[in-house]
């Protein structure tokens, strides 16, 4: 195994020649860090050489299925290699920082699975990383991803909809905390709770679709009602625990104000009383039409309605909606930032942006007033 005790001073480290694959490394091998490894092996032009993760059985799993070489157990015995150009990071929230950090200061670009950190201090240090090495920072925003959000977002950018002034997002599950006891519900390893891990994909998937307007404040506020009780956790549910109380909040509900006079109510749960499901989405109301993206339990089909007027008549139009690609399309679009060699603008500057809001979200809940966003 060829290794460097510091590879920042690999000079080849993050810097793929044309004639040969992108050499990546894998840290994290739960549900995300799959996706984001069968997104890697999938293209032509890169080489997943080494997988990191604590699960030693699904390690040498992994390992041997897709004959990856080099497996670790500790993240940062995989990153003193001197061969890698990019890396995955899919861990714990609390891992994030550290991990990307170590990585960007070695030279190599990172994905980072969504949230970027714990919080905006945190996501600041990692941006700050990425522009120092001028490494590619990208976050993993893989419902953006989504076929009813890539319609929606050319229905918008064409001016179909007019101005949007009142938008809506959601992601609301009846039984749904991942995992009682597990780093999501410890609130120094995740951050927080439903807002920070399901929220930050509705309040991405919203600022996106919107063309990426400025949020000015939030006012929020968030509930502990289901989870300390012991209700509400999934069938589904992380079976590593921490041995942790039950310390982030269950729901959460926020009012963000942005910039040109516009609003996006924002709410998320991991557990409440109502109908069963898993169901996320977004509303939009326009000067000139509406639209609503409405999934339950992940469905990828006739998700999509936009509302409009034909001859002075309420009409809804129901687009043929494809399956998008998710993890793989970021993955996809991860690489080829890489290979086209301008990565200045490529820093993760989105990932900060929600980081910043979610922050604001929280401190908001805790003080019980409107809080200015600071801006990313």
């Amino acid at each position: 195994m060829s290794t460097n005790s510091n590879p920042a001073q690999s000079a080849s480290a993050g810097q793929p020649e044309p004639s040969r694959p992108l050499r990546v490394g894998v840290i994290g091998l739960g549900f995300a860090g799959q996706a984001a490894l069968k997104g890697f092996l999938a293209l032509p032009d890169v080489d997943v050489i080494a997988l990191a993760g604590l699960e030693a059985d699904r390690l040498a799993e992994l390992g041997k299925e897709h004959s990856i070489p080099h497996l670790y157990a500790r993240w940062q015995d995989l990153l003193e290699r001197d061969d890698l150009d990019a890396v995955s990071v899919a861990t714990p929230t609390h891992l994030h920082a550290p991990i990307a950090i170590a990585a960007l200061e070695g030279g190599r670009h990172v994905l980072s699975e969504k949230p970027l950190a714990r919080s905006g201090e945190e996501a600041q240090a990692i941006v700050d990383a990425a522009v120092k090495a001028n490494r590619v920072l990208k976050v993993c925003f893989n419902h953006r991803e989504r076929g009813d959000v890539a319609i929606l977002k050319r229905h918008l950018d064409a001016g179909q909809l007019g101005r949007v002034y009142y938008a809506k997002a959601h992601w609301m599950r009846r039984n749904g905390i991942p995992g009682m006891g597990s780093w999501f519900t410890n609130r120094e390893m995740a951050g927080g709770g439903p807002l920070i891990d399901l929220g930050v994909h509705m309040l991405d998937m919203a600022l996106y679709l919107l063309g990426e307007p400025r949020v000015l404040s939030a006012s929020a506020s968030t509930f502990s009602e289901l989870g300390p009780r012991g209700l509400g956790g999934s069938e589904y549910s992380a079976k590593q625990t921490v041995g942790s109380a039950y310390e982030v909040e269950d729901l959460a509900t926020a009012f963000l104000r942005l910039e040109g006079g516009g609003v996006l109510q924002l709410e998320t749960s991991w557990a409440t009383f109502r109908k069963p499901g898993d169901d996320f989405g977004v509303s939009l109301y326009g000067t000139d039409g509406g639209a609503e993206i409405g999934v339950e339990n992940y469905a990828a089909e006739d998700t999509l309605r936009i509302y409009t007027d034909v001859a002075g008549a309420p009409a809804e139009v129901r687009p043929r909606v494809i399956r998008g690609e998710g993890h793989r399309a970021v993955v996809r679009e991860f690489v080829k930032v890489v290979r086209g060699g301008d990565w200045s603008a490529y820093v993760g500057r989105d990932g900060l942006a929600r980081a910043r809001i979610i922050d604001a979200c929280y401190q908001s809940s805790l003080e019980g007033r409107e809080i200015p966003v600071i801006e990313a």
